[in-house]
């Protein structure tokens, strides 16, 4: 039982339908490390033993019966913190929503359920998701398990932090502008952006709602597959779902030929402004895609020098609109100020007392951009970039299946490093935020060691419902790395010890 921790879910399952361990043995094995190894690195903000063991039974029984509803029953599971659950609080890691528990699960959390993946607990992310770095939750950061004086990437470090430190198999993010896909480059991990749409948002405590999509965080491609083919689906109850279905995604991941794959490399995204060991690392991943057989082709995107401007109004703006709800009255913590509390002063107390210095930063932003006489001047602009960020991509698909780029400018960094500088922060996100504004997939895998030697992570994407064409090409990579390096990336991260 040792070692089954650092095993893929793919094979853990596998192992599960044979016999050769119980859901019940995989989790309680989980839950151990989660409890032994969370106070070091803060990945979980609850851990729910009780009601995790429960469902691995039920998995059990299933899976003894023959009727194992999906590929991953019985492999538990950790979903991140913004995801409403009815067994647990909710807090999108803001104190103004500390003891709120949900009246319903949200749909990702009933596909989970409804597959029997024993959900291990909720895993820490910087609050209503605003951030890199997990370094502006309101409960303390997330630790990267590479160095625990780094951080783990942002919004969900938790997430990332718990995969790559083996507290759990798998886990549940989300992804508005790279909060999926930076967090797995700056730990060794895999996650995945899907197409906007192919996962259901119900019940995602929204922060952007045209730029939000749940997606897997995971230690292998395959296992973003499998556990993308889970929660993926049309929804009723989310108007954005997609109503057609883009196939099983683990079949594209078994196919990991990339010989005549064309692989376009984003000239703004290839140049100057990278770690230059980042930039060492993507650079030899393009002469060993070439050696492989792939065609690497250069597609130009202009438009994508503005994409962090345009991002950075576009979502201050959606998340005004969408935490002005939080207002005491309808939900989250209520503060009442000294002398006659009117409902007015009980919500500026409360919001005041309740929200972080992030999110108060960025209503304050999008609420400006969408007040009368700056609305079509910045709003109004950054929808019109974002526009051109589509064309861009329309025609790089024209000439390339994939694009690639390095995931992150940098390899993780320390605490504190930037956190008084927004703007810096917010540059974490500059190759990921352009799919998020045109709705495409995108995925990160892991790119070999860099500066300090620390994770660096390779993004690919793929035109919109071309998540399959994605995943074959991730999988594909991924052999490649994995072949060079005589194992996975993440079996090189340290062993965590309790202290």
């Amino acid at each position: 039982m040792s070692e089954l921790y650092k095993k893929p879910a793919s094979e853990l399952a596998q192992m599960l339908r044979s016999g050769e361990v119980t859901s019940v043995e995989l989790t309680e094995l989980f839950l151990d490390r989660a409890e032994k190894l969370n106070p070091q690195t803060n990945s979980f903000l609850r851990i729910n033993r009780e009601t995790a063991l429960e469902q691995a039974k039920h998995a059990d029984e299933l899976i003894m019966a023959g009727n194992a509803p999906s590929a991953l029953t019985g492999v538990p599971i950790a979903v991140k913190d913004n995801l409403t659950t009815t067994d647990a609080i909710t807090t999108a890691g803001s104190k103004i929503l500390e003891n709120y528990l949900p009246q319903y699960d949200s749909t990702v959390v009933s596909k989970l359920r409804a597959a029997a993946m024993p959900i291990l607990g909720k895993t820490n992310l910087d609050e209503f998701a605003m951030g890199s770095s997990t370094e502006f939750s309101a409960y303390g950061p997330s630790k990267n398990p590479w160095d625990l004086e780094r951080i783990p990437g942002g919004s969900g470090g938790g997430s990332s932090s718990a995969v790559s430190g083996f507290l759990a198999p798998i886990a549940i993010g989300s992804d508005t502008g790279g909060s999926i896909r930076f967090p797995a480059a700056v730990t060794g991990s895999v996650g995945a952006k899907p197409t906007y749409g192919a996962v259901s948002r119900y019940g995602l405590i929204a922060l952007a709602s045209s730029l939000d999509q749940v997606g897997p965080v995971t230690n292998d491609v395959m296992d973003a597959a499998l556990l993308q083919d889970v929660i993926a689906g049309h929804d009723p109850m989310d108007s954005t779902s997609l109503v057609d279905s883009l196939g099983q995604m683990a079949d594209f991941a078994s196919k990991t030929d990339i010989k005549g794959l064309r692989v376009g490399v984003i000239k703004q995204l290839a140049s100057d402004g990278f770690q230059p060991s980042v930039k060492a690392r993507f650079d030899e991943s393009i002469q060993m895609l070439t050696d492989a057989g792939a065609e690497i082709v250069e597609v130009d995107c202009p438009s994508f020098e503005y994409a962090v401007s345009a991002y950075y109004l576009i979502l201050p703006a959606e998340a005004s609109s969408n935490l002005a709800r939080f207002d005491a009255v309808r939900f989250g913590e209520r503060v009442l100020p000294e002398g006659n509390p009117t409902i007015e002063r009980v919500m500026a107390s409360s919001r005041e007392a309740g929200f972080g210095p992030e999110v108060k930063r960025r209503i304050i932003l999008g609420t400006y951009a969408l007040s009368s006489g700056y609305y079509d001047a910045y709003y109004g602009s950054a929808q019109k970039v974002r526009t051109l960020i589509q064309q861009d991509f329309e025609k790089a698909f024209a000439s390339a299946d994939v694009l690639i780029s390095p995931t992150a400018p940098t390899t993780a960094f320390k605490f504190g490093e930037k956190l008084d500088d927004p703007l810096a922060m917010y540059l974490n996100d500059v190759a990921t935020i352009p799919a998020n504004l045109a709705g495409i997939p995108g995925i990160s895998v892991p790119n070999g060691l860099a500066e300090n030697d620390l994770p660096s992570g390779l993004q690919i994407l793929a035109a919109a419902k071309n998540d399959g064409v994605m995943y074959s090409a991730a999988a594909g990579i991924e052999k490649l790395h994995n072949d060079k390096w005589g194992k996975r990336m993440i079996d090189f991260a340290p062993e965590l010890e309790a202290k």
